[in-house]
């Protein structure tokens, strides 16, 4: 029955993904014009840069205009304070969490963006830079979100309340909801946006990190939902999976994730590995398990890792030929043959924490955490091609079309 349900899963969703991870630059709609937007986390701004080619800014956007009415909401509640305290010294490593991941509406006339230390997801009108609405989740956190492929709707992982949001992306109405694991993270729309997966990471406060104490993480699992009902199609841990393949070393706790062209196979990332894991769908089986190489400059006390994660950011080419993988802890970001899950050469960066693709497909796009830029790298050669200076602290890049 597993595998009949992840057969199905699969079959369905391969022709929205074929669509979806092919640039977008010739269907962008008239009076539109594509660019990269780049969150930049602990200022609280976007940087809306060329999509491919120079990658020149055009122009930065403020996405907490609200921040002093913010603050004061928090001050005057106890409990919010502690845990906007606890995200700041925590996650944010002594810095507010001002804009984790984000997108533009349908008619490119506003910005949609989830603000951890806020707990709320908002619309930033592109032309007044008013806030046009305003979105609080449940608990005290948010993170990653996802838009459907049609542009209508954006889900949003509440981290504290393990819940995911999907609002319609225009008003902010609430659709529907869904729980998931501890701490959710990831969101991919499949299917036209049929199906949602959800990526649980479990607990990233405990430090009490060596596998012997990998209880103390929580429940981390993958969740599909059907997203006309919101009612869980699917489950799915990766511990049976990575113990049946003889790695009950490596955390079940699934980070960004990827799917191949046809959706046969998924790639991800987990907590402290420096490397990528191959699954495939319809035989509900991990297949390969990448290492990649460490810095000799990184310590491997777990501890030290950011959140729990030493590699975060994962993307693949159009034709699915080529993945490239940020190595976040480790200082560098690399290309790697999908056939042979050979890496290219590790290109320098600086805290890489996320990596897309360019309105072209032929780069890689990685935001440099630790530099304040982000850096285009060639799928063809993995060489590094440019780098262009951001905001402070640049983590989510998304393709997105805006008003021209």
């Amino acid at each position: 029955m597993r595998s009949m349900t992840m057969r199905v899963l699969a079959a369905a969703a391969t022709a929205t993904l074929l669509v979806t991870t092919v640039p977008t630059t010739a269907h962008a709609a008239p009076g539109l014009r594509e660019v990269l937007l780049v969150g930049n986390n602990w200022e609280g701004t976007a940087d809306v840069i060329n999509p491919s080619g120079d990658y020149a800014p055009i122009r930065r956007v403020n996405i907490v205009p609200d921040r002093a009415q913010r603050l004061a909401e928090i001050y005057l509640n106890p409990i919010r304070l502690v845990y906007y305290l606890g995200i700041q010294q925590g996650p944010g490593e002594g810095h507010d969490q001002l804009v984790d991941d984000l997108y533009a509406t349908p008619d490119g006339t506003a910005i949609v963006a989830s603000r951890p230390s806020f707990a709320d997801v908002v619309s930033i009108d592109l032309a007044t830079g008013a806030v046009r609405w305003r979105f609080p989740v449940s608990g005290y956190r948010a993170d990653h979100m996802a838009v459907s492929p049609d542009g209508t709707t954006v889900a949003v992982s509440a981290s504290t309340s393990n819940t995911v949001h999907v609002l319609d992306i225009t008003t902010g109405r609430q659709l529907g909801s869904f729980a998931t694991g501890d701490k959710p993270h990831e969101n991919v729309y499949t299917d036209g946006g049929r199906y949602l997966w959800n990526m649980s990471i479990g607990n990233v406060e405990t430090d009490l990190d060596a596998p012997i104490w990998d209880w103390t993480k929580g429940d981390r699992h993958i969740t599909v939902v059907d997203t006309a009902t919101f009612q869980t199609v699917k489950t799915i841990d990766m511990r049976s999976r990575l113990n049946a393949f003889g790695r009950k070393d490596l955390s079940n706790a699934v980070r960004p994730a990827v799917f191949s062209p046809d959706f046969g196979t998924l790639y991800f990332q987990v907590s402290f590995f420096n490397g990528l894991i191959e699954y495939d769908v319809a035989t509900d089986r991990i297949t390969r398990v990448k290492t990649l190489p460490k810095n000799a400059g990184t310590s491997d006390d777990r501890t030290t890792f950011v959140n729990d994660s030493r590699h975060h950011g994962l993307s693949m080419s159009p034709d699915g030929g080529r993945l490239c993988v940020a190595g976040t802890m480790d200082d560098y970001a690399t290309i790697v043959d999908r056939a042979a899950l050979r890496e290219g050469p590790l290109v320098t960066a600086s805290k890489p924490y996320w990596a897309t693709v360019s309105g072209d497909g032929r780069d890689c796009v990685i935001s440099e955490s630790g530099a304040d830029q982000v850096t285009a790298i060639s799928f063809a050669t993995g060489r590094k091609v440019v780098s262009v200076p951001v905001g402070d602290h640049p983590q989510r890049v998304r393709i997105a079309r805006i008003a021209a």
